[in-house]
């Protein structure tokens, strides 16, 4: 069962992971991504960069087990080829007597696609594909290169963060299973717009989809109207809420949730 955790460090990764790891440009940090490497050498896993090691992450090519595969996009890619690329190393590795794929990739804006929407889409495509295939997938970010409500929208659709200012987001939403995304922590006023967000961009991959609610600790008026908004956004499709408390579930109803023309099913 996947759960959302912070990391001291990537060396407490595990199979599975979706990182988010917010890089700082100190050399300690480049120290990690060669630690990340190496263990990947000792447990049995594929390493797969996307992008050039060198420039990227400063790892002399001399220090990557030679089974490594690097992806060089040197254009913007869409989200479709870079996740069959990846998904086409995951199934060599596992010809190949792998035991898992280490993917390792620095976002970077002006490689980023337009709009945090599509950004969150791909976030989310790459948490589906941790959660099936039991890779390790880190996605670094230099904080100084994003805008800070953008990072706080990444770091919640990844189940795991490390680095600097790695404080858990107020909430977290991340593969649970084919269309289905679980969500933890709170969502207020100051986390609704990331849910919507987050939202959007999931249900716009499925024609149903199920959001597990079973460790939400909370979600006030705010994040309520935006899930509201993202069911709107698609009225064609459909979100399954599972595993609501009675609380939350009252408090829909009584805001009127529970009779209108939704496409919203909130469920125990």
């Amino acid at each position: 069962m996947r759960t959302a955790r912070a990391l001291a460090t990537l060396d407490e990764v595990e199979l599975g992971d979706h990182v988010c790891w917010r890089r700082d440009p100190a050399a300690a940090l480049l120290a990690d991504a060669r630690a990340f490497v190496a263990d990947g050498a000792l447990y049995g896993d594929k390493i797969v960069v996307i992008g050039g090691m060198g420039e990227t992450f400063d790892i002399p090519r001399d220090a990557v087990p030679s089974a490594s595969v690097v992806l060089d996009f040197s254009e913007v890619s869409d989200t479709a080829s870079v996740l069959a690329a990846v998904r086409r190393e995951a199934r060599t590795a596992l010809r190949e007597g792998f035991r898992s794929v280490r993917v390792l990739t620095e976002r970077v804006p002006k490689a980023a696609p337009d709009g945090v929407e599509e950004l969150l889409d791909q976030e989310l495509k790459l948490d589906q594909f941790a959660s099936e295939s039991g890779a390790i997938v880190v996605c670094a970010f230099r904080p100084s290169q994003w805008n800070e409500p953008t990072l706080e929208h990444v770091a919640c659709v990844h189940p795991h963060e490390v680095g600097t200012r790695a404080e858990r987001p107020a909430f977290r939403m991340f593969s649970t299973g084919a269309d289905s995304w679980s969500v933890d922590g709170v969502i207020d006023s100051e986390g609704a717009s990331a849910f919507n967000a987050a939202l959007r961009a999931a249900i716009a991959q499925a024609p149903t989809m199920t959001l597990r609610f079973d460790t939400l600790e909370m979600i006030d008026a705010a994040g309520m109207r935006a899930l509201v908004d993202a069911a709107r956004r698609l009225p064609s499709r459909r979100i399954v809420v599972e595993g609501a408390n009675e609380t939350v579930r009252l408090c829909w109803e009584l805001a009127g949730y529970e009779a209108a023309d939704l496409s919203v099913v909130m469920g125990a």
